[in-house]
């Protein structure tokens, strides 16, 4: 079996470019993220296997949960997920979908890890560093752990950037021993 973000990615590609081709980007994240909430419910997630409702309700039934007003091209949309029995991929796809959204709007996430709480000056001047450092805008998550000693550690996707004094220490230690 083919993993959910196989198979949800050209889904996600092919909602993405059609929202954007529309200019409608933040609507539609804003519609698959709520349909993905509803299709999370288990009462919603055990409709989407019946045999006794049909795609045509199924996907009326996401489309009212996900968003009452939705336009043509989001009725298709969920009509071709229900036909193709991919309702219970929205969640994937909604993730896909602010993934490359992020991506064209060059947003980026960014964890902070520190030992103590970081105070929203400090928060919005390390914001503005990352968004010069990485030329893009950064959206910052903060999280705290006293573990860490002092310091703190910041990731995004694939990059991390360890600046704990618990780090530290490690390398001293393994320094020493070695």
């Amino acid at each position: 079996m083919a993993e959910k973000t196989t198979i949800a990615r050209p889904y996600a590609k092919a909602s993405f470019e059609e929202a954007k081709a529309d200019k409608r980007l933040a609507e539609w994240s804003q519609m698959l993220r709520t349909a993905a909430a509803a299709v999370r419910d288990p009462r919603v997630h055990d409709l989407l296997g019946s045999p006794s409702v049909s795609s045509e309700e199924l996907a009326q039934f996401v489309m009212e949960l996900a968003d009452p007003k939705i336009d043509e091209h989001g009725r298709n949309f969920f009509r071709i997920l229900a036909q193709n029995h991919r309702l219970a991929y929205i969640p994937e796809i909604s993730a896909l979908f602010d993934e490359f959204k992020d991506e064209a709007e060059r947003i980026v996430d960014v964890t902070v890890t520190s030992a103590a709480p970081i105070d929203n000056e400090q928060q919005q001047a390390l914001a503005k560093a990352l968004e010069r450092k990485l030329k893009r805008s950064v959206r910052l998550h903060c999280a705290t752990d006293p573990t860490l000693i002092g310091g703190a550690v910041l990731r995004s996707g694939d990059t991390v950037i360890d600046g704990s004094l618990l780090s530290r220490l490690k390398r001293i230690a393994f320094e020493l021993t070695a």
